[in-house]
């Protein structure tokens, strides 16, 4: 007859057994070291179900934003430890021995959590899905944006100058670093595609005394970002409109940016896409292409129907470098410079959860307990994946050549350029 486990140490066992957890399970069982930095509680057979009935990491997701899992200590930490011995698809070894250790009721289907989206039936990446999967996604409350992304409304990788640079200066230098690629000068015209809250907006238009141009699906964006250029006194040459990058007409730009909005346009739209980014540029005009990506074509995409997909960022698709430089290329682009900026999101993310820890209180009054347990999971699980290389964030930049004349210096001089204009290029 098969060994009949423990709810605790029946999760030792199939998580690995050498992750230093300690396992604690609703029948009153422990399991793994006493004294361990993290614990993992199952609270209720319903975590079970949840992690039986669902594939790769969805299980633990709906266990854990439902409260029916909780997870004590260091959350990135717990993470690590975890996907480090098993990634959360169970074999059918596995499940066999879950089965023969569990009450049959686990089989029974289980309702996921509230929150989680419905399938959505509309064509990938049509313009009307699109708008729903961004709405789902950053029409949640500014509020609560502000409350984890800090002052600067950024919320994408920043980039840390020094060990020591708190957020604010690591996403003020973001900025910046882009604007010193893309060599914006007074008088130039910037387009910035998903342009969020208008941080890149704000900060080229102040900075650099560009006429910008921002464009996001969110209509709490738009929102926020017309509110911050006027707050600017930037009416004149900063501008943020609710409406989909592809209904843009305006054209002869002299710089495009691309901050986070690649992740959203799916593989099949890609060459469409930087087609388009090209159509609005200038001749010797520059595209800053910053988004994240898979370490290569080989490495595993998102699920679709996981975790990330179903609770933060719908119809997401991540690709690997390779592919978007070689997509860039075919477009018309020429690309002059790449670089990865993987270990910054992964200070970028430790400083957004340590910001929702710090307002822990008020975002679970503000969005609930489940949309708030949902984001402290997966910007702790999204720390790990930069952190161990399962996730990477890629800068690119191209330029639409001329006969062969790109305009470009013989060697990068955005180093030069923060040099010279003493950190920023204000322009009063």
């Amino acid at each position: 007859m098969a060994e009949r486990l423990s709810t605790a140490a029946l999760f030792d066992r199939v998580s690995g057994g050498q992750t230093g957890i300690e396992f604690v399970g609703y029948d009153g069982s422990r399991a793994g070291p006493r004294d361990a930095p993290a614990r993992a509680e199952i609270r209720s057979p319903r975590a079970v179900s949840y992690l039986v009935q669902s594939r790769a990491d969805l299980g633990l997701a709906r266990a854990y934003v439902a409260g029916d899992l909780e997870l004590h200590g260091d959350l990135f930490e717990v993470l690590r430890r975890l996907w480090r011995e098993h990634d959360g698809t169970f074999s059918w070894r596995e499940r066999l021995q879950i089965l023969r250790s569990i009450e049959l009721s686990a089989l029974r289907p289980v309702a996921p959590p509230p929150n989680e989206r419905r399938r959505a039936w509309r064509r990938r990446h049509s313009q009307r899905r699109d708008a729903s999967a961004v709405s789902h996604h950053y029409d949640v409350s500014n509020r609560f944006y502000r409350w984890v992304l800090g002052p600067s409304m950024a919320y994408t990788c920043a980039v840390f100058p020094d060990e020591d640079s708190t957020l604010e200066e690591a996403q003020h230098e973001k900025f910046d670093l882009v604007c010193r690629k893309l060599g914006l000068e007074p008088g130039m015209r910037l387009l910035d595609v998903g342009c969020g809250w208008g941080g890149m907006v704000v900060h080229a238009a102040e900075n650099y005394g560009v006429r910008a141009l921002g464009v996001t699906l969110s209509r709490e964006q738009a929102d926020w970002g017309r509110a911050a250029v006027e707050e600017a006194g930037l009416g004149e040459r900063a501008e943020v409109r609710f409406r989909d990058y592809r209904d843009v007409t305006d054209d002869g730009f002299d710089a495009v940016s691309s901050i986070g909005l690649t992740e959203h346009v799916g593989e099949d739209q890609v060459p469409r896409y930087f087609a388009f980014l090209l159509s609005k540029l200038r001749p010797q005009g520059r595209l800053l292409n910053h988004c994240i990506t898979r370490p290569n074509d080989q490495h595993p995409r998102l699920l679709r129907g996981g975790f990330i997909d179903r609770y933060v960022f719908p119809d997401g698709e991540l690709l690997g470098p390779g592919y978007l430089a070689s997509h860039l290329h075919d477009a018309g682009f020429e690309l002059r410079h790449e670089e990865n900026l993987r270990e910054h999101y992964a200070r970028t993310l430790r400083a957004w959860s340590e910001n929702l820890e710090d307002h822990w209180d008020e975002a679970i009054r503000e969005v609930g307990e489940a949309k708030a347990r949902t984001w402290r999971l997966y910007m702790a699980g999204s720390r790990v994946s930069f952190s161990e290389d399962y996730l990477e964030l890629h800068q690119m930049l191209g330029v639409r050549t001329e006969r062969g004349e790109s305009g470009m210096p013989l060697r990068p001089d955005w180093g030069d350029r923060r040099a010279a204009l003493g950190g920023a290029a204000h322009v009063s």
